[in-house]
């Protein structure tokens, strides 16, 4: 399918094949955006975009644990659509459990793939970034980074490591008209909170303000808001949505 792909923003997404990301990757295209994700293996919605053989939609095999893989998927995105003008770095994994009981290497996974891979991706994609000086990056963080829990401590450093990579590459890359931000949703929807018990849900939803589990809509929100004309004077933030769990 050959569509009009001129004057759209070119919007890079990691982990964009299910979940939040997927949600994210349908909110982009449906903005009128490009969308190029990537994930370690296909899912059905990333094989239904590419059947459709859209030029707005591309999706390409890459482990977040590898730079070389996410250098050489930023430059794919280049290469095909010239530039890349929003990087929301959602990939990610939870690392549950007591800290004094984590297996190395669930730590090691954890801090690559929530840590590392965005600032490798990140550094990919400045490359278009920076000689266009124009460009959004949006992390996903977590309400653990802003508030301890028990039992996700490695998790809750990781996030927070994100934050600070936020607001130091938002002082960096400022002068260069680019914008970073992070979003910190607090439990919503997801096959996280799935995991859950009943009790566990019912605990959190009791402590929220607003009482209810976040929808995936409410983040896609803030996102569509930071990387929005209106928000061109806003950088180098935390926005919590949590339906003020943490307030």
């Amino acid at each position: 399918m050959t569509e009009n792909t001129e004057g759209r923003k070119v919007v890079v997404i990691s982990g964009g094949s299910r979940g939040l990301g997927r949600g994210i990757a349908e909110a982009m295209l449906n903005d009128g955006n490009i969308v190029a994700t990537f994930s370690r293996s296909p899912t059905p919605f990333t094989k239904e975009l590419m059947k459709e053989g859209r030029d707005v939609f591309l999706w390409e095999a890459a482990d977040g644990e590898d730079s070389e893989q996410l250098r050489r998927f930023a430059g794919s995105v280049i290469r095909r659509h010239g530039r890349i003008d929003i990087l929301v770095n959602n990939a990610g994994v939870g690392i549950d459990g007591i800290m004094t009981l984590a297996r190395e290497a669930d730590i090691h996974r954890g801090i690559a793939l929530n840590l590392e891979a965005a600032i490798h991706l990140s550094r990919a994609c400045l490359k278009s970034m920076l000689p266009q000086r124009s460009g959004c990056i949006i992390n996903i963080s977590s309400v653990n980074a802003v508030r301890g829990h028990a039992g996700v401590a490695v998790y809750s450093a990781t996030k927070a490591a994100l934050d600070g990579l936020t607001r130091s590459l938002a002082r960096e890359v400022g002068s260069e008209g680019i914008r970073v931000n992070s979003v910190a949703p607090g439990y919503f929807e997801s096959d996280m909170s799935d995991r859950l018990s009943e009790k566990r849900l019912s605990q959190i939803i009791r402590r929220t303000p607003l009482g209810r589990l976040g929808r995936v809509s409410d983040i896609v929100g803030m996102i569509r808001f930071l990387i929005s004309e209106e928000a061109d004077f806003v950088t180098g933030q935390t926005f919590v949505v949590d339906g003020g769990l943490t307030c």
